[in-house]
């Protein structure tokens, strides 16, 4: 994987699915309910360690992920935060200048130390070969999910703050932005290989909203990072951004892009990949679904975009009623492509 990041094509592509360790596997449930809540199960190095490697042993991806969650940041900063059984995750929201006085980096690394932790032990229980993957979320999804509170349909409130008061609510992209460079930092050095950005909630943004709350904040993270670890690889994966990947890809100053479902691998192949690796970009449904329809789909993202350099992926992550059997025959399908004849 690294040698794809780094600009190389490989005779078979690299291959890691975001969520690959989850609900869908059934040893995971089973420690998922040893584990107590799931922010126990984050913060227990031993639990999330064992998840990591769970899909490995399965699957032989080429990648690990460190299995954390996007939230631990807010929740570092001081931002009350519970997953709720069948309703995810709930915080107590930041909505202007006056809530951001509740929050504190004066334990930000100590809450975290943990996931570090879990990011040495890693390093060294991955076989060789396999890439260490550590993420955070970028600060625009981030934002969304302090200011709603929870999970949106239509971002109303963080939208208005970022609209209404953009010098406000550049205070809380300027906190995530320092903030979250300092724990890709410290997660390259407890031994990450490549980090991620995900910003899952980019494409609800205009254009011109969409440079300045996605890329900016996206470029300074990448510039923080690269100061401390120019040789770690960074990849950003703005999910629905629609045509503003070109703005992306060209000032973000990420060195991959991840791709997500609704990208067509023949545009990326014309537009994109000429500039740096991408990664992706199955749809998790055609995972889910299986058997001809997921072979066709997987061959044809091959087809398009494994002759330049390029990670597969999913468009998003593997959903929960994922039969394990189906990530087996993909793993299978991508294990075999240069013999395909």
């Amino acid at each position: 994987m690294l040698a794809a990041l780094a600009g190389e094509v490989r005779s078979r592509p690299p291959f890691w699915l975001m969520r690959q360790a989850g609900r869908y596997l059934p040893e995971y449930r089973e420690l998922r309910a040893k584990a107590g809540s799931f922010l126990d199960l984050c913060y227990n190095p031993d639990f999330a360690v064992e998840v990591t490697l769970q899909p490995l042993r399965r699957y032989g991806m080429d990648a690990a992920i460190l299995f954390s969650d996007i939230l631990v940041v807010p929740h570092a900063l001081g931002q009350p935060l519970a997953y709720l059984e069948g309703e995810g995750p709930k915080l107590d929201p930041v909505r202007n200048v006056e809530d951001l006085k509740r929050l504190s980096r004066d334990r930000f690394h100590e809450t975290l130390a943990p996931v570090y932790e879990t990011v040495r032990r890693l390093s060294t229980a991955i076989p060789e070969q396999t890439t260490l993957i550590g993420f955070a979320g970028a600060p625009w999804t981030i934002a969304c999910y302090m200011v709603e509170g929870a999970g949106s349909k239509e971002y109303a409130h963080v939208k208005r703050w970022a609209y209404g008061d953009p010098a406000g609510f550049a205070r809380l992209i300027d906190l995530i932005v320092e903030v979250t460079a300092e724990y890709l930092c410290r997660q390259i050095e407890a031994g990450a290989e490549t980090v991620q950005l995900f910003d899952s909630w980019a494409g609800v943004l205009p254009i011109g909203e969409f440079r300045r709350w996605v890329i900016e904040p996206t470029r300074r993270i990448v510039a923080l990072v690269k100061a401390k670890h120019p040789e770690t690889p960074i990849i950003g994966f703005p999910r629905g951004a629609g045509h503003a990947y070109e703005d992306y890809v060209a000032d973000a100053g990420v060195d991959a892009v991840g791709l997500d479902t609704t990208v067509s691998p023949l545009w990326a192949a014309r537009t994109l990949q000429p500039r740096l690796p991408v990664q992706g970009n199955l749809d998790p449904i055609m995972l889910a679904t299986g058997g001809k329809a997921l072979a066709n789909a997987a061959s044809g993202i091959l087809e398009a975009l494994a002759d330049r350099p390029f990670v597969f992926n999913l468009g998003h992550g593997v959903i929960q009623s994922t039969p394990p059997d189906h990530v087996a025959e993909l793993s299978r399908l991508l294990l075999e492509w240069p013999n395909r004849g």
